[in-house]
């Protein structure tokens, strides 16, 4: 079944002339119809400085609380030899120095969809270049849409061919690139779970320093009340939240870089040579597998990195390049630096360093501001796993779950209560269970490193394909960032019985839900694009069985972006009737962010052009909200009315022009006009019939208010069917929603009976039903029966 035809008869070509021509992503511009951009780069510097502010209370707890803990871990023995502090500190700093600062701040984060970032955000933008989605829904005129940003071809074009080409023709890659985006955002969901245990655990142990009776049973009771407290305020949105973290964290950075400069300048200032790489040389010669195995903690230092990127779409690239380089590099670092000079003198507190390490009248202001510090520590990968949550929601990799929009003015800002309430949940199952930080330590450092190990090889992707970056590049940034990483990632491998058990655990069933629920929604989608119902059997059907008219609009909902689904002929065998206006609406997310509205819809003429039937396409990113049923319904009505206009003057001026030409061109290629300055975009059929290909010619652009040329009886024509459409949306508007019951077919595999008939179908009844994802009121909706066999 063919999805889209890249080339096409010169003689075609030559007839209907260069208005027809098609331009691959890889070929040519994509012909953007508007100007507008992103919050991510058009930012101004006031604005940017507000949002660097704010994105330090968000963002950066993670890993600017990592102090508390990264000597304990990583020197879970003792420190048998001081001079050893000099290799770990300098991997300290090169690791945060080559990961968070080169590799996300100044290289990933410019990878970013259209201001988004994450695995996901990877995923879609490569998704846009190469026909990598498993789903068949790709339309050529998608391009169009301003905000798809594809840009011309430079000149490595041989090499981002083959890349593209492979790309599309491996379903083993494709596979491939799917699960690697489905294993990345589990892992950073799973790191969601443990950066709160071991932040705020870490944090609350310091009280063992003034009041030595406290057990570790009660260290565990007071964490988890905090906890409770953190995930509770989650609902008032990442913007409330920022706002009252930013000073908090700001201080922290503050008090944590002004302890190490003291204890620099106390202890021992001769640790500054940890900036000369030699000693991590000599810190392995010396300790050899002790050393590799040390890695595990020394990772740490550089924990919450990926939520820089997951959480771009609250902020900007510039935002976070300020805030990291100005103020969270310079404080860590004088924190590690401080406390290495620290251990130089006292090697037995390293167990404990942080808090022994604070000079004495220090020491309860610096207890209290890390307390706050931890408590917001974990709002990173929170903010991170409600992000990449909506995003694969909306690409159908994910179950229904209900996603609030908590700012008006970014709509990244998101919070997902199902996802709250599973996330606290776990994080206090996780603090009871475990107790420590160490074991903690352990199962975090395995989320941190595979997460980092797929951004690089999607990353890769992007630079072939999109970015087109010299191969002599593109060599050295995979054996310098890649190795460290599966260096570090081999090490915290090792620790798998001592907790590195948790994250896979974890990332595997998360993997499952995801997994499962994609496989069914690409077969679904399949069944009905091979049940398609073309304007003949349209026909047939209608005569078969008398349908009369009923009073009012209905609106059937569809994910088939083309044709009329299956369950339609299903519905008139049992019920012979339909409303006097019917609209397919089918509900596409694109792979970018945002759609601009004036680009949202896309209408055709279903049957005939006296049926009233109509098909449409409301398109929207990622990111972008769906409106509640009223406001919806409101707008598609107002774009109809204008394609009814728009559609009768095109048909007029344009389609007698090439119908002859036309006649050439296989039965599902159609004519599609963009006019400009519209709400709406509009496609004729040029043959009576549509089929199951995707094929589409590319897009024209006419303006259909830049002539008079419309006869006195198209004019009475279309204030008639328009003012037709207002009395009938008057009398009632009814939602039809397919109800449909997914199940194996009876030569199916055993795995596959039980995916489909078990697994896919508790996922469904335990999720949000479509009507709530619609927000349609229950008294205005139909449901529709049927079972697929798939």
């Amino acid at each position: 079944m063919a999805l889209e035809t890249d080339k096409q008869n010169p003689r075609e070509a030559k007839k209907l002339g260069a208005k027809f021509q098609r331009h691959d992503s890889l070929y040519g511009d994509a012909e953007r119809v508007s100007d507008t951009g992103y919050h991510a780069s058009e930012d101004s510097w006031a604005r940017t400085l507000h949002l660097a502010f704010q994105c330090i209370g968000v963002i950066y707890g993670d890993i600017g609380t990592s102090p508390l803990y990264v000597y304990a871990s990583t020197f879970t023995s003792g420190i048998s030899n001081v001079d050893d502090l000099y290799g770990v500190l300098s991997l300290i700093l090169y690791s945060i120095i080559l990961l968070p600062m080169i590799k996300y701040v100044f290289i990933v984060l410019y990878a970013n969809d259209n201001g988004d970032g994450g695995t996901f955000a990877l995923y879609s933008l490569i998704s846009r270049y190469a026909k990598v989605s498993l789903i068949p829904n790709q339309q050529a005129d998608d391009a169009m849409v301003s905000n798809y940003g594809l840009e011309t071809v430079s000149a490595p074009m041989k090499r981002a061919q083959w890349t593209k080409k492979m790309l599309e023709s491996s379903m083993v890659a494709k596979v491939a690139i799917f699960l690697l985006t489905i294993l990345g955002t589990s892992m950073v969901i799973s790191d969601g779970v443990l950066t709160p245990a071991i932040s705020v655990l870490s944090a609350v142990s310091g009280l063992q320093e003034k009041a030595p009776q406290l057990k570790q049973e009660q260290m565990v009771w007071i964490s988890v009340a905090i906890l409770v407290v953190l995930f509770a305020v989650q609902r008032f949105g990442t913007d409330k939240v920022g706002y009252s973290f930013a000073p908090i964290i700001l201080m922290w950075f503050l008090f944590i870089g002004g302890i190490g400069i003291y204890n620099l300048i106390k202890y021992d200032i001769g640790v500054l040579r940890a900036f000369y790489p030699k000693y991590i040389v000599d810190y392995f010669k010396t300790n050899g597998k002790d050393a590799w195995i040390s890695l595990g903690g020394i990772l740490l230092c550089f924990t919450g990195t990926e939520a820089m990127f997951a959480d771009l779409g609250h902020f900007n690239i510039r935002s976070i390049q300020i805030s990291f380089s100005f103020i969270l590099f310079p404080s860590v670092s004088l924190a590690y630096i401080g406390q290495a000079a620290f251990l130089r003198k006292h090697p037995e507190h390293v167990l404990d360093t942080f808090y022994k390490s604070i000079p004495g009248p220090m020491f309860w202001p610096t207890f209290i501001i890390a307390i706050s510090a931890a408590i917001v520590a974990s709002q990173a990968m929170i903010s991170g796993s409600f992000a990449i949550i909506s995003q694969s929601q909306t690409l159908g990799c994910f179950p229904r779950v209900k996603v609030l929009h908590t700012s008006k003015l970014y709509e990244g800002q998101v919070y997902i209560p199902e996802i709250n309430f599973v996330l606290g949940l776990l994080c206090v199952i996780v603090t009871f269970g475990f107790k420590t930080t160490t074991n903690i330590g352990n199962a975090y450092g395995i989320c941190v490193t595979s997460v980092m190990v797929i951004t690089t090889i999607l990353l890769v992707i992007v630079m072939l394909l999109i970015w087109r970056v010299s191969i002599w590049l593109i060599i050295p940034f995979c054996l310098v960032f890649g190795s460290i990483e599966l260096v570090y990632l081999s090490s915290v491998l090792y620790k798998f019985k001592q907790g590195g058990y948790l994250p896979i655990v974890t990332a595997a069933v998360l993997l499952t839900i995801m997994g499962v629920w994609h496989y069914v929604h690409v077969k679904k989608y399949w069944y009905e694009l091979e049940h398609i119902v073309t304007n003949e059997d349209m026909r047939e059907l209608i005569q078969a069985h008398d349908v009369k008219r009923t009073p009012g609009v209905g609106f059937l909902y569809t994910e088939l972006v083309q044709g009329v689904p299956p369950i339609f002929p299903h519905l008139i065998e049992k019920i012979p009737f339909v409303h006097s206006i019917l609209v397919f609406v089918s509900i596409k997310h694109l792979p970018i962010p945002h759609v601009e509205v004036s680009e949202r819809f896309r209408f055709r003429k279903v049957e005939s052009r006296t049926s009233r039937m109509f098909r449409c396409v409301a398109r929207y990113g990622y990111s972008d909200t769906i409106e509640g049923a009223k406001e919806f319904s409101a707008s598609l009505v107002e774009g109809l009315q204008s394609y009814i206009e728009e559609g009768h003057f095109i048909t007029n001026m344009q389609i007698q022009e090439t119908e002859a030409e036309a006649t050439s061109i296989t039965d599902s290629n159609t004519r599609t006009r963009k006019a400009s300055g519209s709400t709406v975009y509009i496609e004729e059929a040029l043959t009576q019939s549509e089929t199951t290909d995707l094929t589409q010619p590319p897009i024209s652009s006419y303006s259909a208010h830049s002539s008079g040329r419309i006869s006195e009886d198209q004019s009475r024509t279309i204030a008639e069917e328009k003012q037709f459409i207002q009395r009938e949306l008057q009398k009632g508007v009814v939602y039809i929603l397919g109800e449909t019951e997914i199940r194996a077919g009876s030569n199916s595999s055993f795995f596959k009976k039980i995916v489909v008939n078990y697994m896919y179908s508790f996922l469904r009844k335990n999720f949000r039903q479509g009507e709530k994802a619609f927000a349609i009121p229950r008294q205005k909706l139909l449901k529709v029966g049927m079972v697929y066999e798939i």
